[in-house]
């Protein structure tokens, strides 16, 4: 309903809803999944093994580590660098909760910095007034696949002894200035989820130069065992192993990975056809001054894990949940990313943050709908989708 409480009139053009996301998975993925369970080794082993192998060769950094999720990633990034009970770490609140989870995790604390207007990413501005003797880590989140201005990031982490660990759960493949995001910071981490443009279904992956923190997370990834399961049961590995470390349960499968690897194989076809959908986006909504279409520096390259636009509600006769909900009855899905941080309960309560202590992200939240935007997408259904977009802005619009 509107303001006037009268039930919104748009009518129904397509048969069946656009989901938000659907993954692609092809027959090759679904037979190397068939081959891994008839092969009997369906943990962590070869595949896994290869998958990382592969990764690191297309990102071009020297480790790869696969893991259960990018929240396990993430842990495991703060704890190798020493993050502990006291410390704080720098990140946003315009990212989904595992970020600043992590960091709690481990008894450090989380420091909110308001993100940028255009890109909605971290202002590294900001970031100079937040820095403690206690700050430890800067954690940049990749906001919807656009890289931060990690030159900038990385030049006061330098300043100041910090380490950066990228979250980069929407930002594969996406590039720096012509670097792979996973080649720039100390730690990258990146996400696997089922909605994420590679897929595993769960899963995540830690990219990073460093022997010495691969070697760390690499043990803390099972349980702190001297040997993981593919080295201790290989034909080549030996049964005796030791407990040398406090570790965690993040190990990934071979299961996942034998999408993995033809996900991986996919990827740049994946993301020629995000980007084609995003200037197909663009050019449907141009002539609206009602919405504002997501903005890309010219020195990146976006990885279009999200089309996000911002709703002109000074122009509009209807809010942000009412847009949804037409977007709804006219068949197409939709999302919103995200809720800032600061504005949950949990954040609210312990920290005692209030709405507008981060006026851009307040802002933008207010603003947002994710569009549907992935391969498995046909012209016809991105059609529909700007059609369905620009009847509700007409009918709608002051």
């Amino acid at each position: 309903m509107n303001k006037e409480g009268k039930e919104l009139d748009v009518k129904v053009s397509r048969k069946a809803i656009l989901p938000f996301s659907l993954p692609s998975i092809d027959a090759d993925a679904i037979e190397e999944v068939v081959d891994t369970l008839q092969s009997g080794w369906i943990t962590t082993g070869p595949k896994t093994k290869r998958f990382e192998s592969e990764f690191a060769k297309f990102i071009g950094c020297r480790y790869a580590i696969a893991v259960s999720s990018c929240t396990a990633a993430l842990h495991l990034a703060l704890d190798a660098i020493g993050v502990k009970e006291g410390d704080e770490v720098i990140t946003t609140p315009y990212t989904f909760t595992s970020t600043a989870e992590a960091v709690l995790y481990l008894k450090a604390r989380p420091i909110f910095v308001d993100c940028r207007k255009d890109t909605f990413n971290i202002d590294p501005e900001e970031i100079l007034p937040k820095i403690t003797p206690k700050t430890k880590a800067i954690i940049p989140v990749h906001f919807a696949g656009q890289p931060c201005c990690m030159d900038e990031i990385l030049e006061i982490a330098k300043s100041h002894n910090l380490k950066v660990i990228e979250d980069a759960a929407h930002a594969f493949p996406a590039r720096y200035k012509g670097r792979m995001i996973g080649t720039i910071g100390d730690i990258t981490c990146f996400s696997f989820y089922a909605t994420k443009n590679l897929t595993t279904g769960e899963g995540g992956m830690i990219a990073t130069d460093n022997e010495d923190l691969t070697a760390m997370m690499r043990i803390k990834s099972l349980h702190g065992i001297s040997k993981d399961a593919w080295m201790r049961y290989s034909a080549e590995g030996s049964w005796y192993y030791e407990i040398v470390r406090l570790g965690y349960k993040y190990n990934f499968t071979d299961i996942q990975a034998a999408i993995g690897i033809h996900q991986l194989q996919r990827i740049n076809d994946f993301h020629q056809i995000r980007a084609k959908y995003a200037q197909m986006y663009n050019e449907g909504f141009k002539d609206l001054p009602e919405l504002v279409t997501p903005w890309v520096k010219p020195d990146v390259e976006h990885s279009w894990h999200l089309y996000v636009i911002q709703l002109v509600l000074e122009r509009l006769r209807i809010n942000r949940a009412e847009f949804i909900k037409a977007l709804k009855a006219e068949k197409i899905g939709s999302s919103v990313h995200f809720i800032p941080l600061h504005l949950h309960p949990y954040y609210r309560e312990r920290f005692g943050y209030r709405a507008k202590d981060f006026p851009n992200a307040f802002d933008l939240y207010q603003r947002v709908v994710s569009l549907p935007l992935y391969p498995k997408m046909t012209e016809d259904d991105v059609g529909d989708v700007i059609r369905a977009v620009r009847k509700i802005v007409k009918t709608y619009r002051k």
